[in-house]
């Protein structure tokens, strides 16, 4: 029967370790740069066309299908 090869499956840990802290790392310094907004809204999301919005309070607009 083979041996295991320990230095191997030690040296991968380390190497995921590494990986690991180095994209924390990065998420850290991205996020320092790029701070959110106050009001904890994400900037991802579309904003509402006034129109829709006050069409839909109307009752005047057609009920979107979702």
């Amino acid at each position: 029967m083979a041996k295991t090869n320990f230095q191997y499956e030690k040296r991968q840990k380390e190497l995921e370790k590494k990986k690991k802290a180095e994209e924390k790392a990065r998420r850290k310094l991205e996020a320092k740069n790029n701070p959110k907004p106050a009001d904890g809204a994400d900037g991802d999301e579309p904003e509402a066309d006034d129109a829709d919005v006050d069409a839909a309070a109307d009752g005047d607009a057609p009920a979107q299908p979702q």
